[in-house]
């Protein structure tokens, strides 16, 4: 006897054993929810703000300036004929990016727990959603930076073809962390205070508003071991044409790698437990 023509198959979720793969063919059938949960955290961003989206140039420009008056006054810092203002907004326009979608991602599971409990959608969807406002935020930073660059009369690199590249490291880089962080916060609502903690810190521990040369010799090979160190000369090499970063790219590809891949399987190894722990 056929079963009812209204009978609907039922879908059994259990935990997974071991190390699961990521399902993204079913990520990519619920891509419309990764665009909407985008949109959402887009309009949210910026709502009953008196400057709405001009905070993302507000915010490079700013701290730019205050670091340079700041910089100038204690002394001259090196940068290879580059205006110091269109090299501080370089590193600033990456930094803001990096620290920004780390934060996003990494507490997107907590801010997202009253949708993840009640609904049954791929999980990885959130944190994904997380890295898009960002992104957004750095190309209007991005285009600032070129409009700096016009005034002060500095020429685009040749290298400017290899930027795509040099931005999805930082891309695969700041994810791959927000999703171990994002799984990790659904247990442990420390990463809430670490996050914070370690971004303030990172800005000084990476070369944004300073160039590795300015790092003593003997401490470069030990400072270059932060991914970030690659992606700030990457970044600089491809946009005002400094020197390039050469085989210490190796570290932030490599870095990049093994965080997106891991950060995809411990999420995916995790995400069973979300609607419980949220």
């Amino acid at each position: 006897m056929s079963a009812p023509a209204h009978t609907r198959p039922v879908q059994v979720i259990e935990p997974p054993r071991g190390w699961p793969r990521p399902d993204l063919r079913e990520l990519w059938r619920y891509r419309d929810l990764v665009y909407y949960l985008a949109r959402r955290d887009i309009a949210v961003r910026y709502r009953q703000t008196v400057l709405g989206a001009a905070w993302a140039v507000v915010q490079p420009v700013a701290f730019a300036a205050v670091f340079g008056v700041f910089l100038t006054l204690i002394g001259r810092v090196p940068t290879e004929g580059i205006p110091y203002p269109v090299f501080a907004l370089t590193g600033m326009s990456v930094w803001l990016f990096m620290s920004s979608a780390l934060s996003l991602t990494s507490s997107s599971t907590i801010s997202s727990s009253s949708l993840v409990s009640k609904v049954y959608f791929p999980r990885l969807a959130v944190p994904l959603a997380a890295v898009i406002p960002p992104i957004v935020d750095f190309v209007i930073a991005l285009v600032v930076l070129l409009c700096a660059m016009a005034v002060y009369g500095v020429t685009p690199s040749s290298n400017i073809v290899a930027l795509p590249a040099v931005f999805l490291l930082a891309v695969a880089i700041a994810l791959g962390s927000g999703l171990w962080l994002a799984a990790i916060a659904a247990r442990f609502r420390d990463v809430q205070h670490v996050v914070p903690f370690f971004v303030q810190i990172g800005l000084f521990l990476s070369p944004v508003l300073y160039p590795l040369t300015l790092i003593p010799d003997k401490w470069q090979a030990l400072y270059a071991l932060n991914p970030l160190v690659g992606v700030m000369e990457g970044f600089r090499w491809a946009v005002l044409g400094t020197s390039s970063p050469g085989a210490l790219m190796l570290i932030p590809l490599t870095v990049g790698v093994l965080l997106l891949i891991s950060g995809l399987m411990y999420f995916a190894r995790e995400q069973s437990r979300f609607a419980d722990e949220l």
